[in-house]
């Protein structure tokens, strides 16, 4: 399951830091073509677990809103819920 994915690389990071999208699709896909192909169903569970602040996303220092994952390079962090929140 790609949330549950985003919520335990989160849990394995110190709480201020951040992961890629890419580290998620990586975790889940052996090889290239199949972590590629997975990029966008990561940013839409990101989406998921931002509108219910499990995660925030961000790019540069700006927190972005989740309709705003699909336009340039992300990040995702703990959201004000995580982790109990999460699920």
């Amino acid at each position: 399951d790609i949330a549950a994915a985003i919520i335990e690389l989160l849990r394995k990071r110190t709480p201020d830091a951040s992961i890629c999208p890419s580290d998620v699709a990586r975790t889940l896909a052996a090889d290239e073509a199949a972590w590629r192909a997975l990029m966008q169903p990561v940013r839409d569970a990101a989406a998921a677990l931002a509108q219910d602040g499990c995660i925030v996303i961000t790019q540069g220092n700006r927190q972005l809103e989740p309709i705003d994952v699909n336009r340039g390079a992300i990040r995702l962090r703990r959201g004000p819920v995580f982790p109990r929140g999460c699920s």
